[in-house]
């Protein structure tokens, strides 16, 4: 696929946000990150080229090669990934936008220690299981708000500024839905919030269509 042809490509998976969100309201921004962890810098600088500027790595070491071999364009960094307690130092090292998946008040006091210690604050969302699966980190959605309120009031140099959420795994779109509905509606109980991270490749339209303004688009940003 060539230069021109790619941006083609792009254009059309924009088109489908577009859709998307003027289903919701002509007033409902989507911000677009596509996760590049399957993904090298030169994958990364083609679609910056055409518009890119938000990326999403979920693994630390893999955020800081590329973040390190792309310096020298205006990207924005979003960390997806768990985050192991002993990998923080090298987190905030990045000093990456967005942190989407704190998912405990042991790991946000954890954060919080480190983050005074270097007088440093950073953006975070409360990853939320709304599927409550099994085989996935995040919050129980049942434990969100009452968790999402004590770390605000205990955690000052982390900023909150929403939730973060993986569809249910799924082929039955009804469920895959209601994980929707289910975290859209914590989030608008959740004080000063302003992002609702929901929806990947297989699944981003219908999480705009529940509310999600920021989706992280991994395998169809890259044609992968």
């Amino acid at each position: 696929m060539n230069e021109i042809e790619y941006k083609l490509y792009i254009d059309d998976v924009i088109r489908r946000v577009e859709s998307a969100r003027l289903k919701v309201s002509e007033h409902h921004i989507v911000k677009i990150v596509a996760v590049s962890k399957y993904s090298n810098s030169n994958d990364i600088k083609k679609l910056y080229n055409i518009g890119q500027r938000a990326f999403g790595e979920n693994k630390v070491q893999d955020l800081k090669v590329k973040a390190n071999e792309l310096d020298d364009l205006p990207l924005e960094w979003h960390f997806i990934g768990n985050l192991q307690k002993n990998k923080i130092n090298n987190l905030l090292d990045i000093n990456p936008s967005l942190f989407q998946a704190l998912d405990s008040l042991e790991l946000a006091m954890e954060l919080q220690k480190k983050l005074e210690v270097k007088e440093m604050t950073l953006d975070c969302l409360l990853h939320i299981n709304a599927a409550k699966e099994e085989q996935k980190h995040g919050v129980m959605p049942e434990d969100a708000i009452e968790l999402y309120k004590a770390i605000q009031t205990q955690c000052d140099n982390i900023n909150l500024k929403g939730i973060m959420s993986i569809g249910a795994h799924s082929e039955d779109k009804a469920l895959v839905k209601q994980s929707f509905i289910i975290a859209h509606e914590i989030y608008k109980q959740l004080p000063n919030a302003t992002i609702c991270s929901m929806g990947m490749s297989g699944d981003f339209e219908l999480a705009i269509e529940c509310g999600s303004n920021m989706v992280r688009l991994g395998s169809i940003m890259f044609n992968k």
